[in-house]
C-alpha cells in the first residue's frame, strides 16, 4: 500500500480524488481509514478499487485527516508508520512526534476546501526528522490538488487564518454580492451567476497576469465613476479592516487549538 488517509471527510475525499486524478496513485495504492460505517459505504462507492477499512494499516505512509482533538490519539495507534502528514488545524508537529516512534518523518500541512475542485492553496512545514525527500513527497501530494508552498511551522497558524479559513470569507462576499444584485432588481439566478463568475474572473486575473491586486483594482476604477463610488462605501464601512481582523482572529484560534486548553 502506497498511502493511507485516516479520515474520510471532505479533505480526505479531496486528497484521494486529487491523487487519483493526477495519476499520483492508482486505486490499488490507496487506503482510506474511516470509523463510521455509513461513510465507509459512501467512500467505497466514490472510489472504486480503493481499500476502505475501519482500522489503520501498519507500515505505510499516512495522511492524518481527522479532527484536531483526536489526532494525537490516532497517531499513537499507528504501527511502524512511514511518513506522516497531518492536516489538523492547531496540532503541532511536536505533539505528533511525541507519540510516534523516534525518527518518524512528520509534516504539518494546512490545505483548504477548494482542493475538492483541484484549486487548493496549501502550505507545508517539516518536522525535526523530515528530510528533503520527505518534503518533496508532501509537495507532490498537495500539488495534485492545487498549489503549495513550504513554510516554517511558526507560520502555519497564519496560513490557517488566511487560506485555510479564507474560502469562507469569499463565500460570504459572494452571498452578499448576489443579495445586493437582487436588491437592485436582478433575478436571483442572474445575480448569483454574475457574482460567482465575477469572483472567478477576478481570481484568474490575479493568477494569470503579472499585475498586483492593487493595480488590477485601479484598472477597474475610473475616477468619479461607479466603481469609485462603490469602493468609497467599502472603505467607509471598514471592509478592508474587517478582513484583516478576520484572518488574525482565525490565526489566533488556530493557536488556541494547539494549546493545552485548546478546542
Amino acid at each position: 500500500m502506497k498511502l493511507q488517509l485516516i479520515g474520510g471527510g471532505k479533505m480526505g475525499q479531496a486528497l484521494a480524488g486529487g491523487l487519483l486524478g493526477a495519476g499520483w496513485a492508482q486505486a490499488s495504492d490507496l487506503a482510506i481509514v474511516e470509523v463510521a460505517p455509513e461513510m465507509r459505504a459512501v467512500l467505497t462507492e466514490l472510489f472504486p478499487g480503493v481499500t476502505v477499512v475501519d482500522q489503520p494499516l501498519a507500515s505505510t505512509d499516512t495522511i492524518l485527516a481527522t479532527k484536531p482533538w483526536v489526532i494525537t490519539d490516532v497517531a499513537a495507534e499507528l504501527v511502524e508508520p512511514g511518513r506522516i502528514m497531518s492536516i489538523a488545524a492547531g496540532t503541532t508537529v511536536a505533539a505528533i512526534e511525541a507519540v510516534v516512534p523516534p525518527g518518524t518523518p512528520v509534516l504539518r500541512v494546512m490545505p483548504n476546501t477548494p482542493a475538492l475542485v483541484g484549486a487548493g492553496a496549501s502550505a507545508l512545514a517539516p518536522g525535526s526528522s523530515a528530510s528533503e525527500d520527505d518534503l518533496a513527497w508532501g509537495v507532490s501530494i498537495l500539488d495534485s490538488v492545487g498549489k503549495v508552498d513550504v513554510v516554517t511551522e511558526a507560520q502555519i497558524d497564519a496560513v490557517t487564518g488566511l487560506s485555510g479559513s479564507g474560502p469562507a470569507y469569499f463565500f460570504l462576499i459572494a452571498e452578499a454580492l448576489a443579495d445586493a444584485g437582487v436588491a437592485a432588481g436582478l433575478a436571483r439566478g442572474t445575480a448569483e451567476m454574475l457574482a460567482n463568475q465575477t469572483m472567478l474572473g477576478a481570481a484568474r486575473m490575479l493568477l494569470e497576469t503579472d499585475d498586483s491586486a492593487s493595480a488590477l483594482r485601479a484598472g477597474v476604477t475610473t475616477p468619479a465613476g461607479t466603481t469609485a463610488a462603490g469602493l468609497r462605501v467599502l472603505e467607509q464601512q471598514g471592509v478592508r479592516a474587517a478582513l484583516i481582523d478576520a484572518v488574525l482572529a482565525a490565526t489566533d484560534r488556530s493557536r488556541e487549538l494547539g494549546s493545552v486548553d485548546g478546542a
